[in-house]
């Protein structure tokens, strides 16, 4: 295929819509989760609601990235909104908390395709040394998400239904799909090796072992000396090295162990993964932090959020036009993790009294901090492996960063809904309800209950939330920390000018397809639009004849 400005830009649109999809589905349900889990009787549960969503995302996360490298990418990112489409159907008619859960898996198993092979094509048609002026459309999508999202799912919540949340994304993505459909074209490939099940079923056994041993040794119900505790504990190990084995002998493994002699690649993981289990604890409950003590609708709370998001796209696009234009990123995750430890610290003083626009103010700086590193880190990754291997490194990357995430929000989610479902019994038993009744209330709690109760009450429920939430952040600090560490020894390699379809030898970049493009079209003398054939090259519409072959990567 020709590699042409034009096409290049269409095939972006095409990922545009399906980043749409996933991210405005995020704010969506970030507004609308108090009200699901106060209406369905799940508060003291309601970890699991984001935790089924990213451990399922973390466990297809290097599925999509080596089966993209293998099979090409089209077909699979068509099959993640599909997956992703038809759970926001399942989550709108689910019947109780359970049901909901595992649709919002299902979700998560959609949603980790959307990511992992969105930023993979890009590293496709995009050289690394040019990547970050993409960087400003992508910001506009995740800002059209952080206004739009809010506002979308507190109308729900307020006017409709908390169902309209899922609902949504029927039309969406049906969009979505149509768009890539007929937009996304890039090259199919066949398997030269077999596929690695087994190292997808270790890898798969290990992180579910991995989240279902945090969740349940950080739950008062289990604890660290249950022994179904510890069977998951063995499991992981088991699993774990089970999965070393694997790969080691694998003809195509799904994460090869090549990898991990790669030191630039290796720091670059290690920063995502130790990003993830700050980042991702904060961001999960914050929101409903916000709803709760602000008082106000869902849809005005959820517009709290916004700053982060303005803070994240912000240096997002100053730090990718800088890199574009000096080929140096070094110091971005090292002042990064500098701004986001402060904003930590900063949230550790959150009280009942705090007032809302200093708590915008935190969240700025921290969505500030966070995008200084989250681009670099997966394109340090990227850049750092033969372009072979872009989608099996993009992946990786991304799959230690939301172990972390996963591992964040069950360790710290589990000490933030202990303490908050002991704070709200306090409360309600205080108030001179029965203990059951003092339980019930807590595990049913929601703003619009919240705003009918008494002052007082009120009141102690807003400090319940506050005295269980700040000083968590204390916990997150020293991953922090040791993000800031590792980005001191981030070393700096010069970025790659080639895209990765053209050092594969799957596609002609540069002037040599704008020159045969525009030969095609009939303004310049195919004689002189100065490029050979390639592989049998066609010049109808600015395609390849085997454009749409089965290829394998050379």
């Amino acid at each position: 295929m020709l590699l042409t400005k034009r096409r290049i830009w269409i095939i972006f649109a095409a990922l545009i819509a399906g980043m749409l999809l996933s991210s405005l589905d995020q704010t969506i349900v970030s507004t609308a989760m108090p009200t699901i889990v106060g209406q369905l009787g799940g508060v003291d549960h309601q970890v699991w609601l984001t935790t089924a969503y990213l451990l399922a995302t973390t466990i297809v996360m290097p599925v999509y990235g080596k089966f993209g490298d293998v099979l090409g990418r089209r077909r699979l990112f068509l099959v993640a909104i599909a997956l992703f489409t038809i759970a926001s159907v399942g989550c709108a008619f689910a019947g109780d908390f359970t049901q909901l859960i595992v649709w919002r898996a299902v979700q998560g198993l959609g949603g980790g395709g959307l990511m992992i092979l969105s930023q993979a094509i890009i590293a496709d048609i995009v050289p690394a040394s040019e990547r970050g002026k993409y960087l400003g459309p992508l910001g506009a999508v995740f800002g059209l998400s952080a206004v739009g999202g809010p506002l979308l799912g507190g109308f729900f919540v307020d006017h409709l239904t908390w169902q309209w949340a899922f609902y949504i994304n029927i039309p969406v993505g049906i969009a979505a799909f149509a768009i890539a459909f007929f937009t996304l074209k890039l090259p199919n490939k066949q398997a030269t090796a077999p596929i690695d099940l087994l190292g997808v079923i270790f890898l798969s056994a290990f992180t579910t072992c991995l989240i279902f041993f945090t969740d349940f040794g950080g739950d008062a119900a289990h604890g660290w000396g249950a022994i179904e505790t510890w069977m998951f504990g063995i499991g992981m190990l088991l699993a774990a090295l089970l999965f070393v084995i694997t790969e080691a002998r694998a003809k195509d493994p799904i994460i090869p162990l090549s990898l991990f002699k790669n030191p630039t690649f290796i720091n670059a993981t290690a920063i995502g993964l130790t990003l993830g289990l700050g980042m991702f604890s904060a961001i999960g409950f914050v929101p409903t932090f916000l709803q709760m003590s602000s008082g106000t609708s869902a849809a005005a709370s959820g517009l709290l959020m916004i700053p982060m998001m303005v803070g994240l796209i912000g240096t997002s696009i100053v730090s990718g036009n800088l890199i574009t234009r000096t080929g140096r990123y070094r110091m971005f995750p090292v002042i990064g993790t500098l701004v986001t430890a402060a904003s930590m610290v900063a949230f550790t003083t959150l009280t009942a009294d705090t007032p809302i626009w200093l708590i915008c103010v935190f969240l700025l700086f921290f969505g500030a901090g966070l995008g200084l590193i989250m681009q670099v880190v997966v394109l340090v990754a990227q850049n750092s492996v033969d372009a072979s291997m872009v989608g099996t490194a993009t992946s990786t990357n991304n799959y230690f960063r939301e172990v972390g995430a996963s591992l964040g929000v069950a360790v710290f989610g589990t000490i933030f809904t202990t303490r908050l479902t002991a704070n709200l019994t306090d409360v309600f038993a205080s108030s001179g309800a029965s203990a059951g009744d003092a339980s019930n209330a807590a595990a049913t709690i929601d703003p619009q209950t919240l705003s009918q109760l008494a002052p007082g009450i009120r009141d102690g429920v807003v400090t319940a939330y506050a005295d269980a939430l700040a000083p968590v952040f204390w916990y997150l600090l020293p991953f922090i920390g040791a993000a800031f560490l590792l980005s001191l020894f981030l070393k700096q390699i010069p970025l790659s000018d080639v895209a990765g379809l053209v050092a594969r030898g799957e596609a002609i970049g540069g002037d040599e397809a704008e020159s045969l493009e525009a030969a095609a079209r009939g303004k310049v003398p195919a004689s002189t639009a100065g490029a050979p054939s390639f592989d049998g090259a066609s010049t109808d519409d600015g395609e390849l004849a085997d454009a749409d072959r089965e290829q394998s990567p050379r």
